[in-house]
């Protein structure tokens, strides 16, 4: 025991500060290693958590005493790989996560007397708004998004009503974007879970501020907010896949190239048209109107008896007459065909097309293995051309142009490189880079465990058996270990000039001509010798 408490004192504070914060050091580092070889493989839970889920899953996740880790700042929660599927079906009957919205779940904790209708009519609010972000967010391209209803209330002896009304703010993943037509599937996805709200009323905003509905109340809202270019844009790419697939039946799959640039008018016209055809003229009323009519003429004698005053008729005379007349008129009416025609144009009128088809031709192989191209013929690019025009639709009059280039194609027969194979031995990518992590962990223990624990213990033991044997160390100065005094020493020390020789008590090599310099002054000035080893001895007390 007094040679242990002996050895520390001659190794010094320095040396037992250092020692002690390696030893640390190594079971810090160790204990870290095992850890890190017995901790499971963790996978992916959730991602894309706001805080008040992460809070709620990790409690539960504590309750079933489920290890598991945070990451991106509380957003992500990762849990044994093993254990991932079971507990996203044990965590979904829980209703988690639930999208950091209010749904109908809000009604499952009221008071005992219930509560007013002011309340009543908020929570039904909030919970018709949670449910709608809820059914926005399973949509993929969207990560997560925010409803805003407005329902009003129909005042007391009012007879206007104002119309309900929504705005949705959506946050998209990544650089995505939105069509035309995904807008108006939302906006009718929300107009049908609302009573008496038009899809037309619907405001949707993306995350950058950009308008994708305005939601004034315009019925024609979806065409209006529409992009333009996009419905161009979809119109050129329908046409070139058409021609592509078409051409590629015939020269081959990836030996046609078609682009297509279309000049569209979105002008909205309204046409209102009367027409009428004489010809086809159809009997709507007929009226006859027959009449019969008879009448009398009486002719008498001119003479001087007739002419004079209370003149009388020479009886025999009567020459009176009687004419009948009958009048017969048809009035038929006739109602002509009449034709009204409103029309209204505003899906995009192409006003002229311009397409450009590129085409490879054929590569043989001969017997030296030498790769010889052969155009097409003459014959082929006309059908080619033709086919192209009546796919897309040409119109001469219109002033479409058609161009059909045969050229080779640069590495077309070349096969595309394979996918990278990650699988060794049946290990994945991801079993990899674990192995590989434990393995440079373990490299790294043993280098600690040769370079610095193995000298540091040899040393020690050196140190021991030194003690032991009966030979002092004496510290100096920095701690670097004095020589031993050669009288009276244990060992024979036996070198002559200019040779090393190794003294256990001594860090490195000495040289034997110092040694008998040292031997040679102590000699000759004994007590001074030892007063100058007494010094050293207790130089720390």
């Amino acid at each position: 025991m007094n040679g242990f408490y002996q050895l520390l004192r001659n190794l010094g504070p320095a040396r037992l500060l250092t020692i002690a914060l390696v030893t640390a050091s190594t079971i810090a580092f160790f204990y870290y290693l095992a850890n890190k070889v017995n901790q499971p493989e963790m996978g992916l839970l959730f991602s894309d958590l706001d805080l008040k889920d992460s809070g709620a899953i990790v409690q539960k996740l504590d309750a079933l005493n489920v290890p598991y880790q945070l990451q991106a700042n509380g957003s992500q929660v990762l849990v044994p790989v093993d254990q991932v599927m079971k507990l996203r079906m044990s965590l979904a009957e829980q209703g988690l996560p639930e999208g950091g919205s209010v749904g109908y779940e809000i009604f499952d904790k009221t008071d005992q007397f219930g509560p007013s209708q002011f309340v009543e009519n908020i929570n039904q609010l909030r919970a018709l708004e949670g449910e709608l972000e809820r059914t926005i967010d399973s949509i993929s391209l969207i990560q997560s998004s925010r409803v805003h209803l407005v329902l009003p209330q129909r005042e007391l002896f009012s007879r206007d009503r104002q119309d309900a009304s929504a705005s949705i703010v959506l946050k998209l993943r990544g650089a995505q974007k939105l069509s035309s037509g995904q807008v108006a599937a939302i906006q009718h996805l929300v107009a049908a879970a609302v009573p008496d709200l038009n899809p037309s009323h619907v405001s949707i905003v993306d995350d950058q501020g950009d308008l994708l509905a305005r939601g004034d109340g315009d019925d024609n809202d979806a065409l209006t907010s529409s992009n333009a270019e996009e419905m161009r844009i979809n119109y050129e790419n329908r046409l070139a896949r058409n021609v592509e697939q078409l051409l590629e039946r015939s020269v081959g799959p990836g030996k046609a190239r078609v682009d297509v640039h279309a000049d569209m008018n979105f002008d909205r016209t309204t046409t209102n048209s009367e027409s009428y055809d004489p010809d086809g003229q159809v009997v709507r009323s007929t009226q006859t109107d027959n009449q019969s009519d008879t009448s009398g003429t009486q002719a008498q004698a001119v003479s001087v008896s007739t002419n004079l005053p209370n003149g009388q008729t020479a009886p025999g005379s009567d020459n009176s007459k009687q004419t009948k007349s009958t009048h017969t008129q048809e009035t038929t009416n006739y109602e002509i065909s009449k034709t009204v025609k409103n029309q209204i144009s505003d899906q995009g009128v192409v006003k002229r097309l311009s397409v450009a088809v590129l085409v490879d031709g054929t590569t043989t192989v001969g017997p030296d293995g030498k790769k010889t191209y052969q155009p097409l013929s003459a014959d082929q690019m006309k059908q080619i051309t033709a086919l192209v025009k009546s796919a897309v639709g040409y119109d001469e009059k219109r002033g479409d142009d058609i161009q059909v280039v045969n050229m080779p194609f640069a590495g077309a027969d070349e096969p595309p490189p394979p996918p990278p194979v990650w699988n060794l031995m049946g290990l994945e990518k991801g079993d990899l880079i674990y192995l590989g992590e434990t393995a440079g962990t373990a490299l790294i223990g043993l280098l600690i465990l040769l370079l610095v624990i193995k000298p540091m213990i040899g040393r020690f033991l050196d140190a021991a058996k030194a003690t032991a044997s009966g030979v002092p160390l004496i510290a100096a100065g920095g701690g670097t270990a004095a020589l031993a005094a050669p009288a009276g020493a244990p060992r024979a020390i036996q070198a002559q000039q200019g040779e090393m020789i190794d003294i256990g008590q001594v860090e490195g090599r000495v040289a034997a001509s110092s040694i008998k310099k040292i031997g040679e002054i102590v000699e000759k000035h004994p007590d001074e010798a030892v007063s100058i080893v007494r010094s050293w001895m207790y130089q720390d007390n």
